[in-house]
């Protein structure tokens, strides 16, 4: 590892595993590098993505298994190595924040992730990061909430962002389910 925190050798570019797995919130799929965990997305990854894709099983298997057992419940805190080496320092440094201090069953607001992070960036900030984050879910943006309520949220199929947040702070105990609950999912 680098002084700047960034492990070099083995990241995305000298390629990355992909799958998928269907959720509670929708179809998910994942890519790992030799490193760790590099991305998290709604729907597939694409087939030309950035970077090059190899065939590996167990590169992949713990992602998979990890984010089938959070769903399922069995799941609070992922252990998972996290490649973040293709990220600026200041947004590594706020997810690396938001991994290691934000557990399940708890939230933050942007403006104490900011501080907490000490980056210097603002809580404004914190939000752009937030809705750039690579690994999410893993890296729990959904945990981040506005001084005065939820906030916003690029994850989830398209158009249900904040219905897909508050699906995961209700599943994780922080929110108090609806009484239309089972109908969410």
């Amino acid at each position: 590892m680098t002084d700047d925190g960034v492990t070099r050798g083995g990241g995305a570019d000298s390629g990355v595993a992909i799958g998928g797995l269907v959720t509670p919130v929708g179809r998910l799929s994942v890519a790992v590098s030799g490193i760790g965990l590099v991305a998290v997305r709604w729907g597939d990854i694409p087939a030309a993505t950035r970077w090059p894709v190899v065939d590996d099983p167990d590169r992949l298997r713990p992602a998979l298994d990890q984010l089938t057992a959070y769903f399922a419940g069995r799941l609070r805190t992922f252990t998972l190595p996290l490649d973040l080496s293709g990220l600026g320092r200041s947004p590594r440094l706020v997810l690396q924040t938001l991994f290691e201090q934000v557990g399940f069953g708890t939230s933050i607001t942007y403006g104490q992730l900011a501080h907490r992070s000490g980056t210097g960036v603002p809580a404004r900030g914190i939000g752009a990061i937030m809705g750039a984050n690579p690994i999410p879910i893993v890296v729990p943006c959904h945990r981040v909430l506005a001084a005065n309520g939820l906030g916003g949220y690029s994850g989830g199929r398209s158009g249900e962002g904040l219905a897909t947040k508050r699906w995961l702070l209700t599943m994780e105990g922080v929110l108090q389910p609806t009484l239309d609950w089972a109908s969410a999912t």
